[in-house]
């Protein structure tokens, strides 16, 4: 089996099928994965080094800059299993989705109920106190977003923050430097992007607080949501 995310490797890993992984991207940065094969990156995996390992699945997760390559290994006779991870519900769909494939159903089940206890404690924890406006920065250049009706933005609400970002239709968008500042964030939280040296990662917010999150968790929607969601707290906090 290989896994073109990293989050899918994180769900094969949490349902105990280590020894079925025969490759992973280069993102891929769990330590049980290091002595793996590396078959590309998320947006550019690579048919022909996903081909040399012979697996008998490649688990995907839809999107459109590796449409061109998924199909492509399709076409060639790859078994492939798509997993869409855009929200918290379709995180925990493919988790029971690939433990039905690894035979392992009821431990799928499990590890998704965990889930969602973390979230209710961590919503129960947060009730009647004052909110903090958020924004979660994916990406710089263009100014990226993700929405509330994103994984990322149901984490932030269930750890006490307020999406300053709207309520659109997509999970992430992109926002001009104009809209953010208009957004009145109290905190910036850098998902997975560095600030420019010496200036404000977004123009015009150079007073706002920046906060960095703690571990790749949020980076990589899978079974390390608790972890996510406490990272996002200690972002939220001051």
């Amino acid at each position: 089996m290989v896994t073109l995310a990293p989050a899918l490797s994180e769900i094969v890993l949490a349902l105990g099928a280590q020894q079925k992984l025969a490759g992973v991207t280069r993102f891929d940065d769990d330590p049980r994965t290091s002595a793996l094969p590396r078959i590309g990156g998320y947006n550019d995996p690579q048919p022909e080094a996903v081909l040399a390992l012979k697996p008998d699945l490649a688990l995907a997760e839809p999107a459109p800059a590796n449409r061109g390559p998924v199909h492509t290994l399709a076409r060639l006779g790859v078994p492939v299993e798509a997993f869409p991870l855009a929200t918290v519900a379709e995180i925990e769909e493919a988790i029971e989705g690939i433990a039905r494939l690894l035979g392992v159903a009821e431990r799928g089940r499990a590890l998704a109920a965990e889930m969602e206890k973390a979230r209710s404690r961590a919503r129960a924890d947060n009730l009647g106190k004052q909110r903090t406006r958020a924004l979660l920065v994916f990406g710089l250049t263009p100014l990226v977003v993700a929405g509330p009706r994103s994984f990322a933005g149901e984490l932030l609400s269930d750890a006490g923050g307020e999406n300053a970002a709207g309520d659109p239709a997509q999970p992430f968008l992109r926002m001009s430097a104009e809209a953010a500042v208009r957004a009145r964030s109290e905190v910036i939280v850098l998902c997975g992007v560095e600030a420019p040296k010496g200036r404000a990662p977004i123009p015009g917010l150079e007073k706002t607080r920046i906060a960095i999150l703690r571990s790749t968790a949020l980076l990589h929607p899978g079974p390390r949501l608790p972890q996510a969601l406490a990272d996002l707290a200690a972002a939220l906090r001051p």
